[in-house]
């Protein structure tokens, strides 16, 4: 098989940076201008899936094409001065590119409330798609040719294994390291401040750019056609 080039591809909230604050401050503005009540501590707690699905615990059906429209008009202001990066997001991010590797973001988020992120913060994808949820993030990746995926929530893990990358998982969204290995993460690490050192371990151990070992097995042990290494069938 012929190699492909180090691509790594990241989701945004929850893994690359903590959103929390700023979609808090966001959703109780929004609850502000509309009269509308929101339990923000409560949305802040269930975040990855496109906004569409927390604002229908909200509004009525037909209100949320224009709330969705507002609440992004109004997140460039409440949220991004608001929105930290997580611990050792440029650190990953840096790691990848001194790999000689390029890093692509994939997230749900509308896109140019992403690329305002991660201008703010001073990092600096290769690629920053947006919109894209769950198995839809294949698409992306499979675009970018990612070898392997980086999020914090299951759903991340769905898009990975859809789109044939590895899967890693960071605990440091809604979803915990055992929820995230029981959906099908390959790897799980606590934060991003252990990705540098698992790439280098990912790049020195003989891993094929599409996330399977050179002798064809995954990190859990299964091979590409579902057998594990003691040949049992997964």
């Amino acid at each position: 098989m012929t190699p492909r080039p180090l691509t790594v591809g990241f989701d945004l909230d929850m893994t690359l940076i903590d959103s929390r604050p700023g979609i808090h401050a966001t959703y109780v503005a929004l609850a502000e201008r509309t009269g509308t009540f929101i339990d923000a501590d409560l949305a802040v707690t269930r975040l990855g899936p496109p906004l569409a699905e927390e604002l229908v615990h909200w509004f009525p059906a037909e209100r949320i094409a224009e709330v969705g429209d507002l609440y992004r008009a109004m997140y460039p202001e409440t949220a991004i001065v608001a929105t930290p990066a997580m611990p050792g997001a440029r650190e990953a991010i840096a790691a990848v590119r001194e790999a000689g590797g390029k890093s692509v973001v994939v997230t749900a988020k509308y896109e140019p409330n992403a690329k305002l992120h991660l201008s703010h913060l001073g990092i600096v994808p290769d690629a920053v798609v947006g919109g894209l949820w769950a198995e839809q993030k294949a698409v992306a990746l499979r675009e970018h040719a990612a070898g392997a995926y980086v999020g914090d929530h299951v759903g991340d893990v769905r898009g990975a294994r859809k789109a044939g990358a590895l899967s890693v998982a960071v605990a440091t969204g809604p979803c915990d390291a055992e929820e995230l290995r029981a959906a099908g993460a390959d790897v799980v690490l606590a934060d991003l401040t252990e990705l540098p050192a698992w790439l280098a371990r990912y790049r020195e151990d003989g891993y094929r750019e599409d996330g399977y070992r050179k002798d064809g097995y995954r990190e859990d042990g299964y091979r590409e056609d579902g057998y594990r290494e003691d040949a049992s069938r997964a």
